[in-house]
């Protein structure tokens, strides 16, 4: 770039999307300078990957070389569909999304919005999850190929590059969106209405498919894919498939399906996308609606529903965490999440395909199976928190510069956390307990719930201090550093493998009490979780007062 005598600028090049791949790569390569433990996660990363990636070939590659459409068909529909939803939904429960780019470091450049767009799903589509997936569906061109020859396998080829483009457009479109939602309060019971719908579509599918692979109905499963594959969710996949078949005509239509779907995504993708990079969202009539808090500092900062809490250092924490978890948008949601995958996971796990299909509601699994289950859930719960420094970032600080004991601070924090979680496990016992008809089990269920959930916790009190990461200073609540993904996923895996294990006692006294157990599982549970989390605060909190340091510097962002 340069200036003309006149003062114009020369010799400006235009931006495309190759410029956003390049700077992806670069921040990619300086973040592992001097950090042997990101290059670990990142290999890891491509370890898990390059699985997925052999596995979901063979499965799907190995219909068309037996020489059965049927099978292909309804490996690439439900393949397809499944794989689809994860990318919709996996970012919002587990894994986060990568941004490397975040959109507001481009708030302050002459961008424009389609290039900015480009761009972005350019980077996007670089990196271990979109190699695993392009490589993982490579195995339906395979499967055409040995069907109908190379024509079919050069328009599966085209099919599962739309499919690619379709996972990635609608993740980042919906996460997008998703984080919009949540920094406004006004609309934050619709974000979480949106996400449980999105989840409860898991349940009738998993039934369905469940049901049909238990009776072998290869023919009830072929038209559950016949009718996926007319929708944006599998149509990209199965467009190889019918030329195989002899359905060229079906080509054109799917591809336009898949161009309307992804049109769509990207125009909504667009929407959020101001938003996004401003980091802001239009809240003035609603603060401006906000009556004015009369009333000291001090009682300002302890809402209403808490003051039973005392006025000193630790009811301060207390009341601080309990504003965070509603206000902050990471926290807030996860707290969503929970709620949505705590209620529907031991619905769809233990509803029993013959009672769906005689029409009863009662559950079919047995008491075992039941109260395994709700340990999962409680697990699940407990989680959550497993980087709660990292939300906090350099913010912590202050706690630090002002010596806050380790065992205070875990204690406020658990105890603020649990003021939203452990109504929710009461309502999820009652709520599992009203399917299976059965009213007295809601003690076992409540049991098992709190006994995961205090050993779950404990477990994570000190996964939270011993294994930290920074998170990007993004608005997006879902947005992860590259190779951050990896590293909660087995920070969460660990902690709810340890924490399940802790709890498999309340699972065993199921089995061998019977209906004694009725009465015993309440109290047993509730005293076998606060005591294992009041062994894991003592001893977390020890090693949180010599880890302070440590864990500040990891969980400040690198500028």
């Amino acid at each position: 770039m340069a200036l003309s005598p006149q003062g114009a600028v020369t010799g400006v090049h235009p931006v495309s999307a190759r410029h956003f791949v390049r700077l992806k790569l670069r921040m990619m390569a300086n973040s592992f300078r001097g950090q042997g433990w990101r290059i670990a996660i990142f290999l890891s990363g491509i370890v898990i990957g390059g699985w997925f990636a052999a596995s979901g070939f063979t499965l799907l590659a190995l219909p068309g070389l037996l020489g059965s459409p049927q099978m292909a068909g309804i490996a690439g529909a439900l393949g397809g569909a499944m794989l689809v939803i994860g990318w919709l939904l996996l970012p919002l429960i587990f894994f986060g999304v990568d941004e490397t780019l975040d959109p507001a470091r481009f708030a302050l450049l002459p961008l424009s919005r389609r290039t900015l767009l480009t761009g972005l799903l350019a980077a996007a589509l670089v990196g271990v999850p979109a190699a695993a997936t392009l490589l993982a569906t490579a195995g339906l061109v395979l499967s055409s190929w040995a069907l109908g020859g190379w024509v079919a396998g050069l328009f599966a080829a085209l099919g599962i590059v739309a499919g690619l483009l379709l996972c990635v457009t609608a993740s980042r479109a919906v996460t997008s969106a998703f984080a919009n939602m949540l920094r406004s309060r006004k609309v934050r019971d619709l974000a979480a209405i949106l996400l449980a719908v999105c989840a409860a579509l898991l349940g009738p599918l998993q039934v369905a498919v469940l049901s049909a692979a238990e009776r072998a109905d290869w023919d009830q499963l072929a038209v559950i894919a016949r009718v996926l594959s007319w929708t944006p969710i599998a149509a990209p996949y199965t467009i190889g498939l019918d030329v195989a078949d002899g359905r060229a005509w079906a080509v054109p239509l799917k591809l336009l399906i898949t161009a309307v779907a992804i049109g769509a995504l990207l125009r909504w993708w667009s929407a959020s996308l101001e938003s996004a990079m401003l980091g802001t969202v239009n809240v003035g009539t609603e603060a401006q609606a906000q009556p004015a808090i009369g009333g000291s500092a001090t009682a300002q900062l302890f809402p209403r529903v808490l003051g039973w809490l005392p006025r000193d250092r630790y009811g301060a924490l207390v009341a601080r965490e309990a504003r965070y978890w509603w206000r902050d948008t990471r926290r807030r949601a996860n707290l969503i999440t929970f709620a949505v995958v705590g209620i529907f996971v031991p619905v769809t796990v233990n509803l029993g395909s013959e009672g769906l299909a005689s029409g009863s509601v009662g559950l079919s699994a047995s008491p075992v199976l039941v109260s395994l289950s709700m340990v999962f859930v409680g697990v699940v719960a407990a989680v959550t928190p497993a980087n709660q420094f990292g939300w906090d970032g350099s913010a912590y600080a202050a706690n630090v510069i002002a010596g806050v004991p380790g065992r205070l601070e875990l204690r406020a924090r658990v105890v603020a956390f649990s003021l939203y979680v452990a109504p929710l496990l009461v309502v999820i016992a009652v709520i599992l307990a009203f399917f299976r008809q059965e009213v007295g089990w809601i003690g076992v269920l409540a049991g098992s719930l709190f006994a995961a959930y205090g050993s779950g916790l404990a477990v994570t009190l000190y996964v939270s201090i011993l294994s930290p990461y920074a998170l990007p200073e993004s608005t997006n609540p879902f947005a992860m550093n590259s190779g951050a993904g990896v590293a909660k996923s087995a920070q969460v895996l660990l902690a709810m493998v340890i924490g399940s294990v802790l709890a498999l006692p309340m699972v065993i006294a199921t089995a061998l009490f019977g209906d004694v157990w009725l009465w015993l599982a309440l109290p047993v549970g509730l005293a076998y979780g606060l005591g294992a989390l009041a062994v894991g605060i003592r001893l977390a909190g020890d090693e949180l007062d010599r880890r302070m340091p440590e864990l500040l510097v990891a969980i400040t962002p690198r500028r």
